[in-house]
């Protein structure tokens, strides 16, 4: 298939990557020339504009989204939304709120085009490994997109969780676990960081790697982590969040749903902002690893 892509980025550029790399053709947005010019050196079609994208396209046309939730996105479509035609399909891949992207479906279906929100999990191991994709849209749109879909996953690794919305409402929930996750390595590692003895954190987390309960790919990064920086004397214990976490809270209070553990990581995020330990740190070096998200260095 032909997908034109918006968006260049740490994802979005690993995504047009491996869809070329399994037989698909891109046509890839790009404002600056010089982003157009490695975009071409990869074996895609550079588009100077939106209107140049689309045009490029054959019908009905399928244009993923893959920039910042927000106003990023909402700037995008709103600027996508006249340019294309009746049957189009038009993918969000971001992290939107799914409120946002049930009513962004009802703005499309008004003018005969197909949207589909995309919750994509995989970070900058995407490329290398699949990504995993939690799809929310209508039946006809999502079957013709699907060869594209397919080649973004691992085996696996993609499935049709319901209607517009259902896509982003499963990622919010999977990041708002990734939240909890990250907070109980984050504790333990402190708490063995501070013991009477002196452990080899990198050795630990490969132990627990092998036939623990605790295993997992979260080990596997802290093991790296771990390898390049002993104490992670280099990082700040800093830790952003990009809203999903947040969302999940909120989604858990309206629905009466207690989720005390989702709810706590968030908050000792905002905790990390004030003051610093070792748990921080460990969060900020997996979420480094996993999706290459921007540490802070330490003062």
């Amino acid at each position: 298939m032909k997908v034109g892509f918006v968006g260049f980025g740490r994802m979005g550029g690993n995504m047009v990557a491996r869809l070329l790399g399994r037989g698909h053709e891109a046509v890839v947005y790009a404002r600056r020339a010089e982003v157009r010019a490695e975009i071409e050196s990869r074996g895609a079609v550079p588009a100077s504009s939106l209107e140049d994208l689309v045009s490029r396209l054959p019908q009905p046309r399928l244009v993923w989204l893959m920039v910042p939730a927000g106003e990023a996105t909402e700037q995008n479509i709103g600027a996508l939304l006249p340019l294309l035609s009746p049957g189009d399909i038009l993918v969000d891949g971001g992290n939107s709120y799914y409120k946002d992207s049930i009513r962004r479906a009802g703005a499309a279906r008004a003018l005969g085009l197909h949207f589909i929100d995309a919750g994509t999990s995989g970070g900058i191991w995407g490329l290398q490994v699949g990504y995993c994709l939690m799809v929310g849209g209508e039946p006809e749109p999502v079957a013709i997109a699907e060869p594209v879909f397919r080649a973004l996953a691992p085996e696996g690794g993609y499935l049709h969780v319901g209607p517009s919305g259902a896509g982003h409402f499963v990622k919010m929930i999977h990041n708002g676990i990734e939240y909890g996750m990250l907070q109980a390595y984050a504790e333990g590692f402190a708490i063995l960081h501070a013991s009477p003895f002196r452990f080899d954190l990198r050795a630990i987390s490969a132990l627990w790697n092998h036939g623990s309960v605790v295993r997992s790919w979260l080990l596997e990064l802290a093991e790296r982590a771990f390898a390049e920086d002993p104490d992670l004397g280099t990082i700040r214990g800093y830790v952003e969040d990009s809203g999903e976490g947040r969302w999940t809270v909120q989604q858990a209070i309206e629905q009466d749903v207690p989720a005390p553990v989702i709810t706590l990581s968030l908050l000792q995020r905002f905790r990390s902002r004030e003051e610093q330990d070792f748990g921080d740190k460990v969060i900020a070096a997996l979420r480094h690893q996993f999706g290459g998200h921007a540490v802070r260095a330490a003062e």
